[in-house]
């Protein structure tokens, strides 16, 4: 089964946290490449976390056809 619980609402992974923090910064400090940069990490971020349900969803299927073959 998948790490993940249905329903429950996800933490934002490390590279959101970073992006979010950079582009805060840049907003202060008027540094539009640091808000690029900000940018440019939650985008990772949010590739990652695509990245782990479908995963996640892989390995759930696998499982379902592991059980139902040894069922039989």
């Amino acid at each position: 089964m998948g790490s993940r619980t249905k329903g429950v609402p996800q933490m934002p992974n490390a590279d959101e946290v970073k992006g979010r923090v950079k582009e805060a910064a840049g907003d202060l400090t008027d540094d539009d490449k640091l808000k690029n940069e900000g940018k440019t990490d939650r985008a990772a971020g949010k590739v990652k976390d695509v990245a782990e349900n479908v995963k996640d969803k892989a390995e759930d299927a696998v499982d379902s056809v592991k059980d139902k073959l040894h069922r039989d």
